[in-house]
């Protein structure tokens, strides 16, 4: 078993940043390839990014893609997503995922997720 538990999640403007953090707890991290999901209020939950268990690969949804850097750290058992210029569409509820490999991270299908931490950027 895989416990996750997200932090950083907070309330922010338009065009700022935030770090979400992701400890994990039961099982060494280097095991699993890593993800982040949202959810934002009336929507289906959504990627947003992944990486590889070595952290050489990454994936980022469309949406993602040079404002959030996902990144690990195996000695602290740790996933962080870094979020730059913010925008009130990136509100959600954001989940650490982990999974067998970033093509099943991607497909949501991941037997580990956390509860989530709640971003909400204002405009």
């Amino acid at each position: 078993q895989v416990q996750l538990v997200e932090s950083g999640g907070g309330l922010v403007q338009a065009g700022g940043s935030l770090r979400l953090s992701c400890a994990a707890s039961g099982r060494t991290l280097s095991m699993f390839a890593m993800g982040w999901f949202r959810q934002a209020p009336g929507k289906e939950r959504e990627f947003v990014a992944t990486i590889s268990w070595h952290g050489s690969d990454t994936a980022y949804a469309d949406s993602a893609k040079g404002r959030f850097t996902i990144s690990r750290d195996n000695v602290k058992n740790t996933v962080s997503l870094q979020m730059n210029s913010l925008k009130p569409e990136d509100t959600a509820v954001y989940y650490c995922t982990a999974g067998v490999s970033t093509s099943v991270v991607v497909k949501g299908l991941n037997p580990y997720w956390g509860k989530g931490t709640l971003v909400t950027v204002t405009s």
